[in-house]
């Protein structure tokens, strides 16, 4: 303890303060890479949130005790991987986040008996403003949603009811299809009593007009021509690139289809007799018969034409003979009803009259025996294979006029050879993108505390640890106060080098002092003899000086 002290002693108050702040910047540095290294993992326990519910989320953390990070002004929670999805069900079931809106949940600790049916109304319509909100942030493009919807109330005593309408702005990512835009206007329509579709306004977060909510009723479907025939085209390319794709493989080909229609609304009325079909509807019959007589002589007589006169003269001429004439006549009239189909058809806008397909087909690629990359053709069975899947994919009629094109040609870039992913007991060692920035991340922390260690407190070590520089003119100026005495060589102490005047140790002195002293010396004499390097003319005047005054002596 006492050679610690003595050592201590030595190196002086400066230095033992530059030791105390190399080992305190050292404790606290190795702190930082301990604990950042011994940190958990934060991974973001929700995106995209409202002021609301980060506010929300945020106190229910902090009553549970978790650690949380906020991160681009509180939008995302950042919180240990470990525990994302219990935290995730835990605040589900406290119904967290509730996605900025209010939905049913308002009327869960709501007073019915205080409420006013004014308020009760208010309260339904935000509640399904906000279910309609969330339902539509639920889709992959929408970031954000608000609806605003308008129910007005049909007056006493009038006939007349003003249609419900609604209006939603959106925040998305990129652009929304037509048919995406569609969807949302009838997803809303549906759920509302008596809104419909062409009521719906849309617009999202640049104030573009996505759907017009004026109501036109002359085009039921709202959708544009151009939108139709893009919308049947982008299916039937779909449906053609699944079945090719799945033949030829993923990126070897290309397919267009343009389609014709006819826009034009015709309606056509047609009657069609049946001959055949005949049925009675009504028959009428008529009858006539008719008599005459007259006598042999044929004269017609004043009796004749008395009634009651041919009576009289009977008996005078009983003998008399008499010829009569009868005539008959059958009249039948019937009426039938013939068989009568009358048929309308209404055919509407939009029909195909003609489609074409072109399908670029590539090639097949494969490694010779030099290790390159060769390229062939199909065969032609195979491309007729190919053509005939496609005619029946898209409906091919022939008196239709359609097309179908099927072109094999090796394509501009070289597809490159797939890698196959390793089984086995390789396939542990697979890393997700976390796994890989975590050991990019413990990499340049180890690497920063092995510059730190091998630039900054290696030197700082050894300099506190080397001793303390002396002047060298201390001692030769001090010799001769000192000691007054000369060598043997008749030379006084004063002239002579350090190494020269230094008198033999005393073995029964302290160890310790000595070995302070002799370290002090050779120091010294490192430091002569770097001056002498770098001063080689005055160590020569110097050594020729001692030398002349040696000799006067």
């Amino acid at each position: 303890m006492q050679g610690f002290l003595e050592f201590a002693k030595t190196l002086g108050a400066p230095r033992i303060a530059a030791m105390l702040a190399v080992t305190v910047a050292l404790i606290g540095f190795f702190a930082f890479l301990i604990l950042r290294v011994m940190a958990p993992q934060m991974t973001p326990l929700f995106t995209d949130l409202s002021y609301e519910d980060s506010a929300a989320i945020v106190k229910e953390l902090e009553r549970q005790g978790v650690p949380y990070e906020l991160r681009n002004d509180g939008n995302i929670i950042m919180v240990a991987r470990d525990r994302v999805a219990r935290l995730r069900m835990t605040l589900a079931g406290d119904g967290l986040p509730k996605g900025g809106g209010v939905g049913y949940e308002i009327f869960d600790k709501s007073d019915a008996l205080g409420t006013t049916s004014f308020v009760q109304n208010v309260n339904n319509l935000r509640a399904l403003e906000g279910e309609l909100a969330r339902t539509i942030r639920s889709l992959d493009s929408v970031v954000a949603a608000r609806v605003h919807l308008v129910m007005p109330e049909r007056p006493l005593f009038s006939r007349d009811r003003v249609e419900p309408s609604a209006s939603i702005v959106l925040k998305v990512r990129g652009s929304l299809e037509a048919q995406q835009v569609r969807a949302i206007r009838h997803l809303v329509a549906s759920a509302v009593n008596g809104l419909k579709p062409q009521r719906v306004s849309i617009v999202d977060e640049a104030g573009h007009l996505l759907a017009d909510g004026a109501g036109n009723d002359n085009d039921p479907s709202d959708v544009g021509a151009d939108e139709r025939r893009a919308a049947f085209e982008k299916r039937l390319r779909d449906e053609v690139d699944a079945i090719v794709t799945s033949v030829v493989g993923p990126g070897h080909a290309r397919t267009e289809v343009s389609a014709d229609f006819d826009f034009n609304r015709v309606t056509q009325t047609s009657d069609k007799y049946d001959p055949e079909g005949r049925v009675v509807r009504s028959s009428q019959t008529r009858e006539e018969t008719s008599a005459s007589g007259e006598g042999r002589d044929g004269q017609v007589t004043v009796g004749n034409e008395i009634p009651g006169g041919n009576a009289r003269q009977q008996p005078a001429a009983a003998d008399t003979a008499v010829q009569r004439d009868q005539s008959r006549k059958s009249e039948e009239i019937v009426n039938y009803e013939i068989s009568k189909t009358t048929k309308t058809e209404v055919s509407e806008g939009g029909r195909v009259s003609r489609i074409s397909v072109a399908v670029l087909v590539d090639g097949t690629y494969s490694k010779n025996e030099k290790g390159e990359i060769s390229y062939q053709p199909r065969s032609k069975e195979e491309i007729d294979q190919i053509a005939a899947l496609v005619r029946t994919a898209i409906g091919f009629d022939q008196k239709r006029g359609d097309q179908v094109q099927v072109v094999n040609l090796r394509f501009a870039e070289t597809p490159t050879i797939p890698i196959t992913e390793p089984t086995g007991w390789l396939s542990a060692f697979h890393f997700t993108k976390d796994d890989i920035m975590r050991a990019i991340e413990m990499a340049v922390m180890g690497l920063l505390g092995l510059v730190v260690l091998l630039m900054v407190v290696r030197p700082l070590v050894r300099r506190v640890l080397a001793p303390e520089e002396r002047p060298l003119a201390l001692p030769l100026s001090a010799a001769p106060a000192e000691n007054k005495t000369t060598e043997a060589g008749g030379a006084p102490a004063s002239k002579l080098p350090e190494v020269a005047r230094a008198e033999p140790s005393q073995t029964a002195k302290m160890i310790d002092i000595a070995q302070v002293q002799g370290q002090v010396h050779a120091q010294s004499v490192q430091k002569v003899g770097e001056l002498a390097d770098k001063n080689p003319n005055e160590a020569v005047t110097i050594i020729r000086q001692w030398l002349n005054e040696s000799a006067a002596a």
